[in-house]
Protein backbone atom coordinates (compact mmCIF):
# COMPACT_ATOMS: atom_id res chain seq x y z
CA UNK A 1 0.00 0.00 0.00
CA UNK A 2 1.83 3.04 -1.21
CA UNK A 3 0.54 6.39 -2.78
CA UNK A 4 1.79 9.42 -3.85
CA UNK A 5 0.85 12.74 -2.64
CA UNK A 6 1.71 15.01 -5.32
CA UNK A 7 -0.65 18.14 -4.95
CA UNK A 8 0.13 21.51 -2.88
CA UNK A 9 -1.49 23.79 -0.71
CA UNK A 10 -4.07 26.26 -2.36
CA UNK A 11 -4.32 24.84 -5.39
CA UNK A 12 0.07 25.96 -5.86
CA UNK A 13 1.96 23.39 -7.19
CA UNK A 14 5.48 23.56 -8.82
CA UNK A 15 7.63 20.27 -10.74
CA UNK A 16 9.78 18.46 -8.58
CA UNK A 17 12.67 17.59 -10.20
CA UNK A 18 14.40 14.31 -10.06
CA UNK A 19 18.11 14.35 -7.89
CA UNK A 20 20.58 11.81 -7.36
CA UNK A 21 20.10 11.08 -4.02
CA UNK A 22 16.66 10.29 -4.56
CA UNK A 23 17.55 6.46 -5.10
CA UNK A 24 19.33 6.15 -1.84
CA UNK A 25 15.66 6.46 -0.41
CA UNK A 26 13.06 4.84 0.12
CA UNK A 27 9.84 4.88 -1.41
CA UNK A 28 7.79 6.46 0.79
CA UNK A 29 10.49 8.92 2.00
CA UNK A 30 10.89 9.91 -1.98
CA UNK A 31 6.59 10.36 -1.90
CA UNK A 32 6.94 12.73 1.02
CA UNK A 33 9.80 14.36 -0.30
CA UNK A 34 8.20 14.70 -4.12
CA UNK A 35 5.30 16.09 -2.08
CA UNK A 36 7.12 19.01 -0.11
CA UNK A 37 9.54 19.83 -3.40
CA UNK A 38 5.95 20.35 -5.27
CA UNK A 39 4.62 21.93 -2.61
CA UNK A 40 4.62 26.45 -3.25
CA UNK A 41 6.34 27.96 -0.29
CA UNK A 42 7.83 24.12 1.32
CA UNK A 43 11.54 25.01 1.69
CA UNK A 44 14.59 22.70 2.28
CA UNK A 45 13.93 23.28 6.38
CA UNK A 46 10.27 21.80 6.23
CA UNK A 47 11.26 19.02 3.98
CA UNK A 48 13.88 18.31 6.90
CA UNK A 49 11.65 18.81 9.91
CA UNK A 50 9.39 16.65 8.11
CA UNK A 51 11.43 14.01 8.06
CA UNK A 52 12.57 14.41 11.14
CA UNK A 53 9.19 14.49 12.41
CA UNK A 54 7.94 11.62 10.93
CA UNK A 55 10.87 9.16 11.35
CA UNK A 56 11.54 9.97 14.77
CA UNK A 57 8.23 11.16 16.52
CA UNK A 58 9.06 9.67 19.38
CA UNK A 59 12.30 11.44 20.28
CA UNK A 60 11.16 14.80 18.73
CA UNK A 61 7.69 14.54 21.18
CA UNK A 62 9.80 13.06 24.12
CA UNK A 63 11.94 16.54 23.55
CA UNK A 64 9.04 18.36 23.24
CA UNK A 65 7.04 17.57 26.13
CA UNK A 66 10.01 17.40 28.45
CA UNK A 67 9.87 13.59 28.90
CA UNK A 68 13.06 12.63 27.02
CA UNK A 69 16.36 12.44 28.72
CA UNK A 70 17.72 14.63 25.93
CA UNK A 71 14.88 17.39 26.31
CA UNK A 72 16.57 19.58 29.02
CA UNK A 73 20.17 20.13 26.57
CA UNK A 74 18.12 19.93 23.11
CA UNK A 75 14.69 21.17 23.66
CA UNK A 76 15.69 25.36 24.25
CA UNK A 77 17.99 24.86 21.11
CA UNK A 78 15.19 23.02 19.24
CA UNK A 79 12.98 25.93 20.38
CA UNK A 80 15.00 28.72 18.92
CA UNK A 81 15.41 27.08 15.53
CA UNK A 82 11.95 26.15 14.67
CA UNK A 83 10.77 29.89 16.69
CA UNK A 84 13.20 31.55 14.13
CA UNK A 85 11.37 29.18 10.64
CA UNK A 86 8.30 30.41 11.66
CA UNK A 87 9.33 34.33 12.20
CA UNK A 88 8.98 35.16 15.88
CA UNK A 89 11.68 36.15 18.30
CA UNK A 90 11.60 38.11 21.34
CA UNK A 91 13.49 40.78 19.35
CA UNK A 92 10.87 41.34 16.72
CA UNK A 93 8.53 41.15 19.23
CA UNK A 94 7.03 38.15 18.24
CA UNK A 95 5.68 35.38 20.17
CA UNK A 96 7.27 31.72 19.82
CA UNK A 97 4.56 29.83 21.37
CA UNK A 98 2.16 30.93 19.22
CA UNK A 99 4.52 31.00 16.14
CA UNK A 100 4.97 26.93 17.27
CA UNK A 101 1.02 26.41 17.49
CA UNK A 102 0.57 28.05 14.05
CA UNK A 103 2.59 25.51 12.10
CA UNK A 104 1.44 22.64 14.62
CA UNK A 105 -2.01 22.14 15.92
CA UNK A 106 -5.20 20.30 16.42
CA UNK A 107 -8.87 20.93 15.49
CA UNK A 108 -11.37 19.01 18.54
CA UNK A 109 -13.47 16.89 16.41
CA UNK A 110 -16.91 14.93 18.37
CA UNK A 111 -17.37 11.60 17.58
CA UNK A 112 -19.51 11.70 14.42
CA UNK A 113 -17.16 14.33 12.95
CA UNK A 114 -14.10 11.89 13.59
CA UNK A 115 -15.81 9.16 12.49
CA UNK A 116 -16.65 11.16 8.57
CA UNK A 117 -12.53 11.52 8.43
CA UNK A 118 -11.66 7.75 8.42
CA UNK A 119 -14.33 6.63 5.91
CA UNK A 120 -14.01 9.46 3.44
CA UNK A 121 -14.55 7.29 0.23
CA UNK A 122 -13.00 9.61 -2.24
CA UNK A 123 -10.63 12.05 -2.89
CA UNK A 124 -10.62 15.34 -1.24
CA UNK A 125 -8.96 18.79 -1.71
CA UNK A 126 -10.59 21.59 0.88
CA UNK A 127 -7.61 24.27 1.41
CA UNK A 128 -7.48 27.53 3.22
CA UNK A 129 -10.14 26.15 5.64
CA UNK A 130 -9.10 29.42 7.67
CA UNK A 131 -12.54 29.78 9.77
CA UNK A 132 -12.22 26.43 10.69
CA UNK A 133 -8.64 25.86 11.43
CA UNK A 134 -8.03 29.22 12.73
CA UNK A 135 -4.27 29.33 11.97
CA UNK A 136 -1.74 31.50 9.55
CA UNK A 137 -0.51 27.98 7.91
CA UNK A 138 -1.01 24.10 7.65
CA UNK A 139 -5.44 24.26 7.12
CA UNK A 140 -5.82 22.01 4.23
CA UNK A 141 -7.65 19.40 3.92
CA UNK A 142 -5.98 17.38 0.86
CA UNK A 143 -6.67 13.46 0.97
CA UNK A 144 -5.32 11.53 -1.40
CA UNK A 145 -6.42 7.38 -0.64
CA UNK A 146 -8.21 8.34 2.06
CA UNK A 147 -8.79 4.94 2.52
CA UNK A 148 -4.93 4.09 3.11
CA UNK A 149 -4.86 4.36 7.43
CA UNK A 150 -2.31 3.18 9.49
CA UNK A 151 -2.45 3.28 13.36
CA UNK A 152 0.78 3.97 15.03
CA UNK A 153 1.45 3.70 18.54
CA UNK A 154 0.63 6.94 20.07
CA UNK A 155 4.07 9.24 20.56
CA UNK A 156 2.82 11.05 23.41
CA UNK A 157 1.54 8.19 25.34
CA UNK A 158 4.93 5.69 24.52
CA UNK A 159 7.49 8.24 25.92
CA UNK A 160 5.46 8.49 29.71
CA UNK A 161 6.94 6.50 32.16
CA UNK A 162 3.29 5.56 32.86
CA UNK A 163 1.39 5.75 29.92
CA UNK A 164 -2.22 5.41 29.67
CA UNK A 165 -3.19 2.18 27.56
CA UNK A 166 -4.04 0.95 24.65
CA UNK A 167 -0.94 2.87 23.01
CA UNK A 168 -2.09 1.81 19.16
CA UNK A 169 -4.70 4.95 19.09
CA UNK A 170 -3.00 7.53 16.96
CA UNK A 171 -4.36 7.31 13.24
CA UNK A 172 -2.28 8.23 9.75
CA UNK A 173 -4.54 9.08 7.08
CA UNK A 174 -3.99 9.22 3.35
CA UNK A 175 -0.99 9.11 1.61
CA UNK A 176 1.98 10.42 1.42
CA UNK A 177 1.90 10.09 5.26
CA UNK A 178 0.57 6.58 5.89
CA UNK A 179 3.11 4.75 3.66
CA UNK A 180 6.06 6.77 5.09
CA UNK A 181 4.67 6.21 8.81
CA UNK A 182 4.27 2.00 8.14
CA UNK A 183 7.60 1.90 6.32
CA UNK A 184 9.58 3.85 8.72
CA UNK A 185 8.02 2.42 12.14
CA UNK A 186 6.81 -1.10 11.15
CA UNK A 187 6.53 -2.43 14.90
CA UNK A 188 4.97 0.18 16.03
CA UNK A 189 2.28 0.61 13.51
CA UNK A 190 0.52 -1.60 11.42
CA UNK A 191 -2.61 -1.39 8.23
CA UNK A 192 -6.16 -1.34 9.29
CA UNK A 193 -9.57 -0.53 7.52
CA UNK A 194 -11.83 2.08 8.01
CA UNK A 195 -13.92 -0.11 9.99
CA UNK A 196 -11.43 -0.83 12.72
CA UNK A 197 -10.66 2.96 12.94
CA UNK A 198 -14.27 3.53 13.48
CA UNK A 199 -13.40 0.93 16.21
CA UNK A 200 -10.57 2.74 17.71
CA UNK A 201 -12.47 5.76 18.09
CA UNK A 202 -15.66 4.44 19.43
CA UNK A 203 -13.28 2.79 22.22
CA UNK A 204 -11.50 5.80 22.73
CA UNK A 205 -14.72 8.32 23.27
CA UNK A 206 -16.06 5.65 25.81
CA UNK A 207 -12.55 6.52 27.64
CA UNK A 208 -12.94 9.70 28.00
CA UNK A 209 -10.24 10.75 25.31
CA UNK A 210 -10.34 14.02 22.92
CA UNK A 211 -10.24 13.43 19.07
CA UNK A 212 -7.83 15.94 17.52
CA UNK A 213 -7.65 16.36 14.20
CA UNK A 214 -4.03 17.25 13.51
CA UNK A 215 -2.47 19.22 10.70
CA UNK A 216 1.46 20.35 10.39
CA UNK A 217 3.37 22.91 8.44
CA UNK A 218 6.44 20.54 8.09
CA UNK A 219 3.39 17.68 6.86
CA UNK A 220 3.29 19.43 3.76
CA UNK A 221 0.86 21.86 5.48
CA UNK A 222 -1.74 20.00 5.95
CA UNK A 223 -3.93 16.86 7.72
CA UNK A 224 -2.35 13.95 8.61
CA UNK A 225 -3.86 12.49 11.43
CA UNK A 226 -6.38 11.97 14.10
CA UNK A 227 -5.37 11.56 17.56
CA UNK A 228 -7.00 10.04 20.26
CA UNK A 229 -5.81 12.27 23.51
CA UNK A 230 -5.74 11.80 27.33
CA UNK A 231 -5.29 14.64 29.31
CA UNK A 232 -2.45 12.95 31.66
CA UNK A 233 -0.53 12.08 28.13
CA UNK A 234 -1.30 14.31 25.38
CA UNK A 235 2.05 16.80 24.27
CA UNK A 236 -0.78 19.71 23.28
CA UNK A 237 -3.15 19.15 25.87
CA UNK A 238 -0.23 19.80 28.36
CA UNK A 239 0.71 22.88 26.09
CA UNK A 240 -2.75 23.87 25.69
CA UNK A 241 -2.78 24.32 29.89
CA UNK A 242 0.06 26.21 29.66
CA UNK A 243 -0.78 29.11 27.53
CA UNK A 244 0.27 27.82 24.04
CA UNK A 245 -2.71 27.71 21.30
CA UNK A 246 -2.08 24.66 20.09
CA UNK A 247 -6.13 23.42 20.30
CA UNK A 248 -8.93 25.25 18.22
CA UNK A 249 -11.87 24.20 19.69
CA UNK A 250 -14.48 22.10 17.61
CA UNK A 251 -17.03 24.79 16.89
CA UNK A 252 -19.62 23.46 19.24
CA UNK A 253 -19.89 23.82 23.52
CA UNK A 254 -21.76 21.22 26.26
CA UNK A 255 -25.45 22.35 27.39
CA UNK A 256 -26.92 21.35 30.35
CA UNK A 257 -30.57 20.59 30.83
CA UNK A 258 -31.18 21.29 34.17
CA UNK A 259 -34.48 19.52 34.00
CA UNK A 260 -32.70 16.02 33.95
CA UNK A 261 -29.10 16.91 35.13
CA UNK A 262 -28.92 15.25 38.50
CA UNK A 263 -25.87 16.67 40.04
CA UNK A 264 -23.85 13.05 39.80
CA UNK A 265 -20.58 14.87 38.97
CA UNK A 266 -19.42 12.02 36.04
CA UNK A 267 -19.25 14.64 33.60
CA UNK A 268 -17.15 17.28 35.91
CA UNK A 269 -14.75 14.32 36.69
CA UNK A 270 -14.41 12.97 32.58
CA UNK A 271 -14.36 16.77 31.14
CA UNK A 272 -10.19 16.77 29.39
CA UNK A 273 -10.53 20.56 29.62
CA UNK A 274 -11.22 20.73 33.37
CA UNK A 275 -14.77 22.85 31.61
CA UNK A 276 -17.54 21.17 34.16
CA UNK A 277 -18.83 21.90 37.97
CA UNK A 278 -20.89 21.36 39.86
CA UNK A 279 -23.20 24.32 41.38
CA UNK A 280 -26.29 24.00 43.67
CA UNK A 281 -26.58 20.41 42.37
CA UNK A 282 -26.39 20.82 38.93
CA UNK A 283 -23.59 20.48 36.43
CA UNK A 284 -22.64 24.06 34.83
CA UNK A 285 -20.19 24.43 31.98
CA UNK A 286 -17.43 27.21 32.07
CA UNK A 287 -18.22 28.08 28.10
CA UNK A 288 -14.66 29.71 27.83
CA UNK A 289 -13.09 26.88 28.62
CA UNK A 290 -14.69 24.51 26.96
CA UNK A 291 -13.80 22.73 23.71
CA UNK A 292 -16.61 20.95 22.76
CA UNK A 293 -15.16 18.20 22.87
CA UNK A 294 -18.31 16.30 23.49
CA UNK A 295 -16.88 13.63 26.20
CA UNK A 296 -19.10 14.62 28.60
CA UNK A 297 -22.14 13.93 26.33
CA UNK A 298 -21.26 10.37 25.90
CA UNK A 299 -20.38 9.64 29.60
CA UNK A 300 -24.22 11.14 31.03
CA UNK A 301 -26.53 8.59 31.16
CA UNK A 302 -29.47 10.98 31.78
CA UNK A 303 -28.68 12.43 28.63
CA UNK A 304 -28.76 15.93 30.24
CA UNK A 305 -25.51 17.36 28.18
CA UNK A 306 -25.90 17.95 24.85
CA UNK A 307 -23.62 20.05 22.34
CA UNK A 308 -24.44 23.46 20.70
CA UNK A 309 -23.39 25.26 18.18
CA UNK A 310 -21.63 28.07 19.08
CA UNK A 311 -20.55 30.85 16.77
CA UNK A 312 -17.25 32.36 18.58
CA UNK A 313 -15.67 29.01 18.95
CA UNK A 314 -15.17 28.63 14.82
CA UNK A 315 -16.83 26.73 12.18
CA UNK A 316 -16.80 22.61 12.95
CA UNK A 317 -15.14 20.59 10.79
CA UNK A 318 -17.79 18.41 9.15
CA UNK A 319 -16.41 17.22 6.31
CA UNK A 320 -19.96 16.03 4.72
CA UNK A 321 -21.03 19.60 4.91
CA UNK A 322 -17.57 20.95 3.78
CA UNK A 323 -17.68 18.65 0.48
CA UNK A 324 -21.31 19.71 -0.33
CA UNK A 325 -20.34 23.46 0.12
CA UNK A 326 -17.75 23.04 -1.73
CA UNK A 327 -19.19 21.44 -4.55
CA UNK A 328 -22.27 23.25 -4.44
CA UNK A 329 -19.80 26.40 -5.77
CA UNK A 330 -18.36 24.56 -8.20
CA UNK A 331 -21.97 24.00 -9.66
CA UNK A 332 -23.21 27.24 -9.49
CA UNK A 333 -19.37 28.76 -11.14
CA UNK A 334 -20.20 25.96 -13.98
CA UNK A 335 -23.63 27.23 -14.30
CA UNK A 336 -22.46 30.63 -14.19
CA UNK A 337 -19.88 29.94 -17.32
CA UNK A 338 -22.35 27.33 -18.99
Amino acid sequence: MEGEGRQGMSGKKREAKWRPWDLLMRRSTRSLMRASRELEGHALFDRLHGYVYGAFPYLYIGIGTGEHPLARAVGPVASWVLGRAQGASEADGGDSGEAFADGYHGKVVPLEQATQLVTVDEEIRLTDLEQIIPYSRARDIILKNPDHIVVLDCPCRSVRAEPCEPLDVCLIIGEPFASFVADHHPRRSRWIEPEEAVTILREEDERGHVHHAFFKDAMLDRFYAICNCCRCCCGAMQAHRTGVPMLAPSGYVSEVDPALCEGCGACEDVCPFGAVSLRDGHALVNVDTCMGCGVCVSRCERGAMTLRREARKGEPLDIRRLKERFEGKQTGRAAEFG
